[in-house]
């Protein structure tokens, strides 16, 4: 609100003063770096975006990761014997998905996410094409926003085994494009404008399914059974509008997966678990009046974590997509 500070003389109307009160004030339509921040932010954070009731959108993304890694693996050659394997494995994997959001109500939306992918192994000259593991959620917001107050999504994930498993290929020969299990993931995120600033942060569980009946060999044995282990995450991080066309965001996202068990016959053995630390930087372009793109890069700070992370997220816009 722009506040003008004048001297009327005392037999100005009262009508004057107040039309030019209202010609001075911020219409609902003017710019405004908090609410382009906010479009910038939902444009790049799709987890914290609903959608009207009956809207629905489309976006393209596209994603690479590299992940060097040395793999070892014991196993038994005679009794009480036992060999070691190490293997140097050099993945890139590029990610072409679509994503479906459709808004049952303005406060619930539903999403569903369709990825292609073509993972490379250049150590070991392994390639693969395969559609990856599909997975749709729900995002509810139970309170209406207010300016000045968070804002509260809270989110239901489930992921589907629709890719190449790992316990259905030769680990020698073959590589996968999924997890090879289903898994159910709950949590809220929490978002608060500080113009031109904006605060996001969120937390989840992931329960990951067990996996029967595998009949895998590995190290010599007969993989029959495996517990993947539970995933707890959390995120947090800033984006910053540069102007109504161009904003920067940061994050930091963490996530830590209990130890797996792989049971081979009569005895169970654990694996290790695994904490992911990933460190990404975007930059949110707009295109057009309805349409953001977004490119980020990042890189991983742990072991568990992809050395190098590309992405770009374009909207696509069908005709007959959006509600008439």
């Amino acid at each position: 609100m722009l506040v003008l500070c004048t001297s009327l003389p005392l037999h100005a109307e009262e009508t004057s003063v107040d039309d030019a009160r209202d010609a001075l004030s911020k219409k609902d339509d003017d710019a405004d770096s908090a609410k382009a921040l906010e479009e910038v932010f939902q444009a790049s954070e799709k987890s914290y975006t609903l959608l009207k009731k009956g809207e629905r959108t489309l976006t393209y993304g596209f994603d690479y990761s590299l992940v060097r890694d040395t793999q070892i693996e014991t196993f038994r050659t005679g009794q009480n014997v036992y060999s070691v394997l190490s293997q140097s494995e050099a993945q890139h994997t590029f990610t072409n998905s679509f994503t479906f959001d459709y808004g049952v109500w303005d406060n619930l939306t539903f999403s569903v996410r369709l990825p292609f992918v073509a993972k490379y192994d250049t150590e070991r000259d392994l390639n693969v094409y395969s559609l990856g593991d599909i997975s749709a959620s729900l995002r509810w917001q139970p309170w209406a926003s207010t300016r000045g107050r968070p804002v509260t999504t809270l989110f239901a994930t489930l992921g589907l085994p629709t890719g190449e498993s790992p316990y259905d290929i030769n680990s020698e020969n073959d590589l996968s494009t999924g997890n090879g299990y289903y898994s159910l993931g709950v949590g809220a995120n929490m978002s608060y404008v500080i113009d031109p600033v904006v605060l996001f942060g969120s937390v989840g569980y992931t329960y990951n399914m067990p996996v029967h009946d595998i009949h895998q060999m590995r190290g010599g044995r007969i993989l029959q059974d495996v517990e993947p282990g539970d995933t707890i995450n959390f995120s947090m991080g800033f984006a910053y509008a540069l102007s109504y066309d161009v904003s920067l965001a940061t994050s930091y996202q963490m996530a830590y997966t209990t130890k797996p068990t792989y049971k081979f016959g009569d005895v169970n053995l654990e694996g290790t678990e695994q904490t992911s630390s990933i460190m990404n930087f975007s930059l949110g372009l707009r295109t057009s009046p309805d349409y953001i793109v977004n490119v980020n890069a990042g890189f991983g700070m742990t072991e568990d974590s992809p050395d190098v992370l590309l992405g770009l997220s374009v909207p696509l816009d069908i005709k007959g997509l959006k509600a008439q």
